[in-house]
């Protein structure tokens, strides 16, 4: 399951950048963009490849920084990855991740029965929870065929 973008994607971004007091740049329409429509779920370097095309003169650093100021307010998800790389996620919604050990392919899914876990009582008292997400682990269908 991958979300959509919506028809209203800009008006969106632009309502919650305003919000937060972030300008709204060429640069960072085009990386939000390019995640929005991503497939999978890019890292910072496959932004920067894409945007890079429109905006020869933006750098990995500018880009970087813009995916992590996007996830500080909220409008992608920084995803869990076994390459190293940070891997973002435009859909913001609760849904569940199945997550490739070999390929390091991150496939979304929901599952209702997840979204309603309860938490352990051995949380501290002044821990509140923004997010739940469940990571399921294995091995994708095209990586099973070539072992």
């Amino acid at each position: 399951m991958q979300k959509t973008p919506s028809k209203n994607w800009f008006e969106e971004f632009t309502v919650k950048c305003r919000r937060y007091n972030l300008k709204v740049t060429p640069q960072r329409i085009a990386i939000y963009r390019e995640i929005i429509v991503s497939k999978m779920h890019p890292t910072a370097d496959e932004i920067y490849r894409s945007v890079k095309n429109e905006y020869p003169n933006i750098s990995f650093d500018t880009v970087n920084r813009t995916l992590l100021t996007f996830a500080q307010i909220r409008i992608i998800d920084i995803v869990e990855s076994y390459s190293g790389a940070r891997r973002f996620d435009p859909n913001t919604e609760d849904h569940h991740h199945l997550h490739c050990i070999k390929c390091g392919k991150i496939m979304d899914f929901i599952h209702e029965k997840y979204d309603s876990l309860e938490m352990p009582e051995c949380l501290p008292e002044n821990f509140r929870i923004i997010n739940r997400r469940v990571v399921l682990n294995g091995i994708c269908r095209r990586c099973q065929i070539t072992e």
